[in-house]
């Protein structure tokens, strides 16, 4: 019974993550099996804060592994998120709130982006990174937006 409740909240909470939309990609590594290694970019916007968009590059593995869905995805990735409206938030802040998650191997490895908010800068700050059931990596980007008026703007 437990379980269930808990898979419960875990399928209630996965509409507030927001998807990705591919941007475009470009090949990095010819393969003669299966799609080439590539860089994808990405683009989604904050499911809580209205006016922001981030954009996201990551390594995506080819081959017949990658075809398949089965390899692993380097952890490297790069974030850039962008006021492109009015900012409005649409419910309370958690400072270190997923926004994004991405599955980078077939079980074991994610790539994450979660949401700080600086108030007394008054700036958002996005943090990218991956991590394992074992052992994570160190490797991360981050980035940040200043919350500015926008034009037209009440």
């Amino acid at each position: 019974m437990r379980r269930m409740k808990g898979l419960l909240v875990a399928l209630l909470a996965l509409p507030l993550l927001a998807g990705a939309e591919e941007i475009g990609s470009v090949s990095t590594v010819f393969k003669w099996v299966g799609p080439n290694d590539r860089i994808l970019v990405e683009a989604f916007d904050d499911p809580m804060v209205e006016g922001v968009t981030c954009y996201l590059s990551r390594a995506k593995t080819g081959g017949v592994k990658g075809g398949l869905g089965l390899a692993e995805d380097r952890a490297e990735a790069s974030i850039a998120c962008r006021q492109v409206g009015a900012i409005r938030f649409k419910g309370e802040l958690k400072d270190g709130e997923e926004v994004f998650k991405e599955r980078t191997s077939l079980v074991f490895k994610t790539m994450q982006v979660v949401r700080f908010f600086d108030r007394k800068r008054n700036t958002l700050v996005y943090l990218v990174y991956s991590d394992r059931v074992i052992e994570g990596s160190p490797q991360n980007a981050v980035t940040a937006i200043p919350i500015l008026p926008w034009p037209g703007q009440p």
